[in-house]
């Protein structure tokens, strides 16, 4: 018989060789968050992510998606680039182009899915065949909820995952097993009455405490988001042009953050600090070279030119600026030339 509570301190152990901040375990039954699910979908805050409603209650019944299931691994590892330029110094320079923390190294899916069947495979060892199925982001599994849950933290006001001893700058991954393992206590919420994230959306997406609106989203927007960026909100988008750290920046609890240990959180390219006419100037073949291997290649290069487009059209006027932008002028993704006529006529309205 084999015994579970040695199995799962053993898995502890093993979760933090690989590399993973925590490791926890968690039930599968989620009313209250499934709920929250079917409301926020009835509002439309999914915008153009249509998976979100495709997948239904199937995100909030991981049985459903992998028939069997009885309890939820859920792991979090650190992504924070200890090296990189400082956030804030790069947010405040806006002929620089700002992205987000997690993606600066190679792309998070491959290297926790990687580590989690690894995980699922030494378990495997170490007490026979087992049912399993690995999730990254991308199955359709309510991860914070697991994760909070399991132990891990609990969720924010900005609906991000935050630990104790950790922050919230963490990945999550899911192990769903057949093997009745034993629970983890739930994490608390500490947020207490700090509502800093809220204020500092940049877009006011954080429409109420733990509501997030989508479809006002700096990272949605810039990710996500398939179509022309809204002309009302490119303003606000600043710098940014791929993902958003605002409302995890301001966060007190972030003084606890943890630096990445994976060598594969390094940041690649100099995309910490990188001058957002020189990277508007890359071609598709650059694109594609550079970014395969990380999480903004799946945006394509359509996308990303549209958005440091519009972090053009925010930057300060200058003539390397409205020359790098006057070469696109033709581009030939009409997308892209509509976001390069919006960001000529920024620069030619403002001052310098």
């Amino acid at each position: 018989m084999i015994d579970l509570n040695a199995v799962k301190r053993e898995l502890t152990v093993r979760a933090r060789a690989l590399g993973f901040g925590a490791l926890g375990v968690a039930g599968i039954t989620l009313p209250e968050d499934e709920r929250h699910l079917l409301h926020w979908l009835a509002q439309g805050f999914h915008g153009e992510m249509h998976y979100m409603q495709r997948h239904g209650v199937m995100r909030s019944r991981p049985q459903q998606l992998a028939p069997g299931t009885v309890r939820v691994l859920s792991a979090r590892m650190d992504y924070w680039p200890g090296e990189a330029r400082a956030a804030g110094d790069v947010l405040a320079q806006p002929g620089l182009a700002y992205v987000s923390r997690y993606a600066l190294g190679r792309d998070y899916h491959k290297i926790l899915r990687q580590a989690l069947k690894r995980l699922a495979q030494e378990l495997h060892g170490l007490i026979g065949p087992f049912g399993y199925r690995v999730c990254v982001d991308s199955a359709p599994v309510l991860e914070k909820a697991h994760a909070r849950d399991a132990g891990l933290g609990w969720i924010g006001k900005h609906t991000n995952l935050i630990a104790r001893d950790a922050g919230s700058y963490f990945f999550l991954g899911e192990i769903l097993t057949d093997l009745p393992l034993p629970l983890d206590e739930p994490g608390g919420a500490h947020c207490g009455t700090c509502t800093a994230c809220m204020p500092a959306c940049p877009t006011a997406a954080i429409v109420a405490p733990y509501r997030l609106d989508a479809r006002r989203c700096i990272s949605y927007l810039t990710i996500e988001h398939r179509s022309a960026i809204p002309v009302e909100l490119r303003a606000a988008i600043g710098n940014r042009i791929y993902g958003c750290d605002d409302c995890q920046l301001v966060c007190p609890w972030n003084k606890f953050a943890r630096t990445a240990a994976h060598p594969d959180m390094k940041v690649r390219h100099g995309l910490d600090a990188p001058v957002l006419s020189a990277v508007f100037r890359w071609t598709q073949a650059q694109f594609e070279e550079r970014m395969r291997g990380s999480a903004i290649f799946r945006i394509g290069y359509e996308r990303w030119s549209r958005n440091i487009a519009v972090a053009l059209g925010n930057a300060p006027r200058s003539v390397d600026n409205r020359r790098a932008l006057e070469e696109r002028r033709e581009d030939g993704s009409p997308l892209v030339r509509e976001h390069v006529a919006w960001a000529l006529e920024r620069q030619a309205l403002t001052g310098g």
